[in-house]
Parts: structure tokens; C-alpha cells; sequence
């Protein structure tokens, strides 16, 4: 069931997603929309069920061989995100260039992390969907460690739970509960569905204005 609705989910952009959520706020709808977070690599939306990370300040156990991120990666498929929390203040990168690598071999969908990235051209030379709030080039050894894998994790202020469902593309990156997908890909897509529906009128010859009247100001009702 899960995997249909990844299905259905990548058929969508974030701004009829963003728009669904609008509709049900009403409704108590608690996934959340995040925007002005940039695509550092790869090419066209990602979506998937998040695999979290939490990272905090400080270094791995003496003799500890486990590295930030690689279990995330061993967890996670091509129906998967993985979702980053790095908000400790230290510009220290919480995803490298050989995680990226080895993310695309397993086929993973892509990365959301709210911290800094780095091997940028790496993740690039892979074709590996990152979208991330910054870049570094500051390594995470003796700086930050994983706290933990598949736990509940905080990105942009937004409560991010491992099984919830995660779109990101150029408009925005939406976290939505796994309770409240189903309502929200129903909304999503009649509302993608009229859209289309006037596309075709322009297309056909039909004013814009005509197009841009009433018919889209009652989009969400």
C-alpha cells in the first residue's frame, strides 16, 4: 500500500500538495510545508518515505567504526528519503560524497537534510537528488555524531516521524504524516486534475483571463 502512494505522490508537484494542505487546514491537517530550501544536486522532484537521522554535537564512542549516515542508507530503498536533522549551530557537514554513493547504489529516492552538505560535485557527478539548507566543506569527524537512526526528528521546526511521507522539488520540501496521506493525495489531485483542465483551455484559446477568473480563485473549494 505504501509503495502506491509513493506512486501516486511522485505524480504531483509540492505546489498542488501545498495547496491540498491549504484546503484541509481547516480540518486540523498538521503536515507541513517548508520553502526556500535549494536543490544542491540531482535534477527534478523527489518522493518517498522518510528514513530519519538526528545528529548532535561531539564524536563517536573510542573504537566506534560506524559512521554518521551509513545505516540510513542500509535501511533505506528507492521507495525511500532520507531525512537529515543537523541544527546544531556547528558548520560541520552531515552527508559526504561516498554517502551519496553509496545512497545511489542502493537506489535511494534522494536526501533532505536541514544542515550542511558537502563533496557537493560529488553528489552532482552521481546524479544523487540533494536538497539541503547549505554547503561545506567542514568534515563531521570530531565535530558531530549520529544520535540516531529512524527516530523522530525535527527539520525547519517541522516534527518529522521515520514511515512519514516527504516530497521535495524547486517550490518546496513537504513533510506529510503518513496518517494523513490519503486525504491529502485525494485534494492533491483534483486539484491537479482542474489545473490541467485549464491548461488545456489556454492552450485550446481560451483568454487567460477568462481561464484566471473565477474558476481558479475557487480552486480550493
Amino acid at each position: 500500500m505504501s509503495r502506491e502512494l509513493v506512486t501516486r505522490l511522485r505524480r504531483l508537484d509540492c505546489c498542488a500538495v501545498s495547496d491540498a494542505i491549504d484546503k484541509l487546514r481547516a480540518t486540523g491537517i498538521a503536515s507541513s510545508a517548508v520553502t526556500g530550501v535549494p536543490q544542491q544536486s540531482g535534477t527534478g522532484r523527489i518522493a518517498g518515505l522518510a528514513v530519519t537521522v538526528e545528529l548532535g554535537v561531539g564524536a563517536p564512542p573510542a573504537g566506534s567504526a560506524r559512521h554518521l549516515g551509513a545505516a540510513a542508507i542500509e535501511l533505506s530503498g528507492p521507495d525511500n528519503v532520507i531525512v537529515v536533522e543537523q541544527r546544531t549551530g556547528v558548520d560541520a557537514a552531515c552527508w559526504g560524497g561516498l554517502l551519496s554513493l553509496g545512497a545511489k547504489v542502493r537506489g535511494v529516492a534522494g536526501l533532505v537534510a536541514d544542515g550542511p552538505v558537502r563533496d557537493i560535485d560529488e553528489a552532482r557527478s552521481h546524479d544523487f537528488p540533494i536538497f539541503a539548507r547549505s554547503l561545506t566543506a567542514h568534515t563531521a569527524r570530531g565535530r558531530i555524531v549520529e544520535i540516531a537512526t529512524n527516530e523522530p526528528v525535527i527539520l525547519w521546526d517541522v516534527a518529522v516521524n521515520p514511515g512519514d511521507y516527504v516530497i521535495a522539488d524547486n517550490s518546496a520540501v513537504i513533510f506529510i504524516q503518513a496518517t494523513e496521506i490519503e486525504v491529502i493525495l485525494n485534494a492533491a489531485e483534483e486539484i491537479a486534475a482542474k489545473e490541467a483542465a485549464m491548461a488545456k483551455a489556454l492552450l485550446d484559446g481560451v483568454p487567460v483571463s477568462q481561464v484566471m477568473g473565477s474558476t481558479y480563485e475557487n480552486l480550493l473549494k
